[in-house]
């Protein structure tokens, strides 16, 4: 289905938007289940899927892919948000508060992707979702001053 935009949409939400949603899900079985993340993803897609029809490939392929480039990007996110964050290390924050920003550093460290606007306010929607009013304030200033950080460095 298309939505205003001509963008597919799954119930009411862009395909882009429900990728990202899934692959805070994915992340978040990689996180807890200890297991590696294509696992994680193969068992989100297989067993945790809401609905009855499978996802459509494209969203699968764009979630897999978004958690897999954050996993194997964590060393250089984790770092990014700990100089962000004074005194606070990524691992004593709430764990999808964590992923969320997690997931929203991966996507800025990426060379011409996504626009850093697109991915701040994706992030703050995962956060609307997922977590709290002060999760948002949260992620919203971390995410911004992680995109200055990285204009500054060029």
């Amino acid at each position: 289905m298309a939505g205003p935009s001509g963008r597919s949409t799954i119930s009411g939400r862009t395909s882009r938007h429900r990728a990202r949603e899934a692959a805070l899900q994915i992340l978040y079985l990689w996180e807890v289940g200890r297991t590696e993340v294509v696992q994680a993803a193969e068992t989100f897609f297989g067993e945790q899927w809401p609905g009855d029809r499978p996802p459509p490939e494209n969203l699968k392929g764009f979630a897999t892919d978004l958690a897999c480039q954050t996993v194997m990007a964590l060393p250089a996110i984790d770092k990014l948000i700990a100089e962000t964050a004074e005194h606070w290390r990524p691992e004593r924050m709430a764990v999808l508060d964590r992923l969320i920003l997690r997931l929203g550093v991966g996507e800025l460290l990426q060379p011409k992707g996504t626009p850093a606007p697109v991915i701040i306010n994706e992030a703050l929607e995962l956060a609307r979702t997922f977590s709290d009013n002060d999760a948002v304030r949260f992620i919203n200033g971390m995410l911004d001053g992680v995109r200055k950080r990285l204009t500054e460095r060029g």
